[in-house]
């Protein structure tokens, strides 16, 4: 049987010997350390005891739920994270959700729900009381389409190869192109290649609608470098 190796963190000594103690009941649980949250030592702690599961209560310390479990995750980035609270707090909850706890019980729940949700999370589950998991999916959710529409497709792209794109939205051919820009037909075509390898497409016809898509805008002449040759930054 495989030993799960579980820390205890919370600001009360005599909660966390509590704690321990019912845990050691358990044949696959080892409670290999404890420790409070303002404990200056708690990183380096942790790193030692080298922890499957990391518990920890929230609510005893004046500590944020994200800057604490941020610093957990940094002393020990392998570890399972259970949040430990009597709060009914949805903002901690959600807060504790984007800073990556894998679960959160209710302080009250017993010994052996506890138990249940250490293994759950061992084996790559996460638990979060249903009264809550609809909150914090819909907040995911959101996090993930704000940080998806922050993101520009054509970021990829060098300064060079979106000129070229300006072309080709301006339907512009290669040569012309090549022309306007004081380049080879070759260098244009090489060029192209490497805009559609990073837009993953496989037409001009594609590449110019990523384009159109993410706001790029033709102009009515391409302005080559005053030296008219290539430049050497790339983005």
């Amino acid at each position: 049987m495989s030993l799960v190796r579980v820390f205890l963190v919370d600001d009360h000594h005599m909660l966390t010997e509590a704690l321990a103690a019912r845990l050691a009941d358990a044949p696959d649980v080892w409670v290999v350390g404890r420790g409070a949250a303002g404990d200056s030592n708690l990183a380096a702690t942790i790193s030692r005891s080298r922890p499957d599961v990391i518990t920890v209560e929230v609510e005893s310390n004046g500590t944020s739920v994200q800057e604490l479990l941020g610093r957990l995750r940094l002393a020990r980035p392998e570890a399972h994270i259970v949040v430990l609270s009597g709060s009914r707090n949805l903002t901690q909850v959600i807060d504790a959700a984007r800073a990556g706890a894998d679960a959160w019980v209710q302080k009250e729940s017993p010994a052996d729900h506890l138990l249940v949700v250490i293994r759950a999370v061992c084996q790559g589950h996460s638990h979060y009381p249903p009264e809550y998991l609809g909150a914090v999916l819909r907040a995911l959710r959101g996090d993930v389409q704000l940080a998806a529409a922050a993101l520009n497709p054509l970021d990829v792209l060098s300064d060079r190869e979106r000129t070229v794109l300006i072309g080709m939205i301006g339907g512009k051919r290669r040569s012309q192109i090549a022309e306007e820009l004081h380049l080879s037909a070759n260098t244009v075509r090489t060029h192209t290649q490497s805009i559609y390898t990073k837009l993953g497409v496989h037409s001009r016809l594609a590449a110019v609608h990523v384009a159109r898509s993410a706001g790029l805008q033709t102009c009515d002449d391409l302005q080559p470098d005053a030296s008219g040759s290539e430049p050497h930054r790339t983005r």
